[in-house]
């Protein structure tokens, strides 16, 4: 799908291309999910198709499709590279790896979602064009502080160097070389990784606005984008042919 929707982005239109990335989406849907007329809240996709939908989500607002702030030679490129790739590196490129590295836990993947993002956690993340290690503003103060360097604090140290050692074996088995980036929560070099998220925390999740999130709810996104669940809510209201407001 990724594949002929990229073949139709170079004829056609982006919102044209989108519009039939939803119409396909919702027809798929109809044929393959159980659910009863008029009620999403029995819709149910089988296992195989379960994630389906939310790599859709993300191509759609991949790079591949959305041609906003690249180049056309930077768009010609991915698209190219998406064609030249297997299924699992297209993979990557449409829905991107997210590993999360703490104090209490050893790395492990999480939701590529604003709710990972937190002051005490390093995210690595694989887009497979970029590799990016991203500290937690706590993490990021401590490292600035030196604790690092400091007697006593051999496991910040090691909690450091682990997402650097997984970033080193990507790059060297990558090819084109992902571009490498390490960066800070609020940082500007951070853009790379939210334009990645769902935005399911955003500035309009709080009651007002620039008020502080709750312990937990991630960061706050800036962005009129819907976030996946809103997305998922459309689409089983258009598949069981419900009212939509």
């Amino acid at each position: 799908m990724a594949r002929i929707a990229v073949f139709k982005a170079e004829i056609d239109d982006s919102p044209d291309v989108l519009r039939w990335l939803d119409r396909m989406l919702i027809r798929l849907c109809q044929k393959f999910a159980d659910y009863r007329k008029e009620d999403p809240a029995s819709f149910r996709l089988t296992d195989n198709f379960s994630i389906y939908p939310q790599f859709m989500f993300h191509l759609r607002r991949s790079q591949f499709l959305q041609v906003f702030n690249n180049s056309p030679d930077e768009t010609a490129f991915y698209r190219h590279i998406l064609d030249e790739e297997d299924v699992n590196n297209s993979l990557i490129m449409i829905q991107p790896t997210l590993m999360s590295y703490t104090f209490d836990v050893p790395p492990q993947p999480v939701l590529l979602d604003s709710v990972s993002i937190k002051p005490d956690v390093i995210l690595l993340l694989d887009t497979f064009f970029h590799i990016l290690i991203f500290h937690g503003e706590t993490v990021a103060q401590w490292r600035k502080a030196g604790y690092q360097d400091q007697e006593g604090y051999e496991n910040f140290k090691e909690l450091l160097e682990a997402p650097v050692a997984d970033a080193q074996d990507l790059l060297g088995d990558r090819f084109p070389i992902p571009r490498y980036i390490v960066c800070d929560q609020g940082g500007s070099q951070a853009r790379f990784l939210l334009s990645k998220l769902n935005p399911s925390t955003t500035h309009m999740s709080t009651s007002m606005y620039g008020s502080s999130q709750a312990a937990g709810a991630g960061q706050a996104i800036f962005t009129d984008d819907v976030s996946l669940q809103v997305f998922m809510e459309h689409l089983k209201r258009l598949a069981v042919g419900a009212q939509t407001n």
